[in-house]
């Protein structure tokens, strides 16, 4: 396998200081909630599939940076390339920069004289539909890659723009003039660069922000960083989770209480936090015990509590994921970017803010995905999970 290495530049979170802390942070993940539950018909895959060719590209992989709150990468942009710090989104579909160091046009820019206009629910952006070269790594390097150019941009502090990975049809009607934009991974597959139109991502749980500890793999999956079997799902077909990277999923809280039946939602890198419908967050803080902090907005919890904290349990295509007590709860020495109190014990699990049955009951964030390796499978229109050395880990 081919492995190419770029270390990402630290993206240091300004959370707590320009975004008002966690209470900030949980009102832009349950706002990106309702953008999602806004929904709009999904035939992306369709698509994708319809565009497949034969390609001699293999898999090539690349390190990306945890930043606290959710992770990104350096992506290169024109010849000479201009290096941006771009948030990784699963959960959107364009890729598009300038939020804050400025767009330098080369000899490979091409303003194709489109509007581009994205709402993300917590932001929004708008500006000019260009198409360039975009470096992802050594052996990652797009052609006439369409990248919108942000003239507004609101709600991205401390980071240039968003590298959207989530199915094409999210891009649908964000361009003037153009029915959709090819994602940076369906074109790397469509120019023969990788193998199959494909991504996956493996994060880890830190105690530490600004640590690169994180690594995509466009065309495949990276043996390396997981253990046991690679299990796929089938996408789900419940509106409007289906629009997105979505399955079906059951939770239960210990091996006795199910508190989600299975239901469709939805795994995405955007979200921070793990979001459940309205029932099944309510049925987990009395199962827990946990308060809201006042401070905070989230679920918290004293150490004796903590010590009798039991796993949650999904179940994801007949195969049950064990997410660990350590899992569920907001790394201890990160409490700071919160704007929460050292030592005290803060849940990742919080209220998605609508109920069971809305077609999207819960959304699996980046504080769940750093326990499972992830694999977003266009072409064979499916989701991969297999357990990582750090399922299990206490590093929270």
């Amino acid at each position: 396998m081919s492995h190419i290495v770029i270390r990402g530049i630290p993206f240091a979170t300004r959370l707590r200081a320009a975004q008002g802390g966690a209470k900030e942070l949980l009102k832009r993940d349950r706002v990106r909630a309702q953008k999602f539950l806004a929904g709009k018909p999904h035939h992306a895959f369709l698509a994708a599939k319809a565009k497949r060719h034969s390609s001699t590209g293999a898999e090539s992989s690349i390190d990306v940076t945890d930043s606290g709150v959710t992770y990104t990468i350096q992506v290169g942009v024109g010849s000479p390339a201009t290096d941006y710090t771009l948030l990784i989104d699963t959960g959107s579909s364009n890729t598009w920069i300038g939020a804050d160091l400025p767009y330098e046009p080369t000899s490979t820019s091409y303003d194709t004289g489109n509007t581009i206009n994205v709402s993300y629910g917590s932001g929004s952006m708008s500006g000019e539909e260009y198409t360039d070269t975009v470096t992802l790594g050594p052996d990652l390097v797009i052609q006439n890659q369409g990248i919108g150019v942000a003239s507004y941009a609101q709600g991205f502090e401390g980071v240039d723009g968003i590298l959207g990975v989530g199915p094409v049809d999210l891009t649908q009607g964000t361009v003037s003039n153009t029915t959709d934009v090819p994602t940076v991974t369906d074109n790397l597959y469509a120019q023969g660069t990788i193998s199959s139109d494909s991504l996956g991502i493996s994060y880890e749980p830190s105690s530490t922000a600004n640590v690169s500890n994180g690594e995509l793999t466009f065309g495949g999956t990276d043996s390396t960083k997981y253990t046991g079997t690679l299990n796929t799902v089938p996408l789900t077909t419940t509106s409007p989770a289906s629009a997105y990277w979505g399955i079906d999923q059951s939770v239960s809280y210990g091996t006795d209480q199910t508190i989600l039946n299975t239901t469709a939602g939805i795994v995405d890198t955007g979200t921070t936090l793990l979001l459940l419908a309205t029932e099944a967050f309510q049925a987990y803080q009395q199962a827990t015990g946990a308060v809201e902090d006042s401070t905070t907005g989230l679920l918290t919890i004293t150490s004796e509590q903590y010590a009798e904290l039991q796993s949650l349990y999904f179940n994801i295509g007949g195969v049950t994921y064990e997410f660990t007590p350590n899992a569920q709860i907001w790394p201890r020495g990160l409490n700071s970017i919160l704007g929460g109190e050292e030592g005290q014990i803060y849940l990742i699990v919080s209220d998605l803010g609508s109920s069971v049955g809305s077609g999207l009951d819960f959304i699996n964030g980046f504080g769940w995905i750093q326990r499972f390796y992830t694999f977003f499978d266009t072409g064979n229109e499916q989701l991969g999970l297999a357990t990582t050395a750090y399922t299990d880990a206490d590093t929270n």
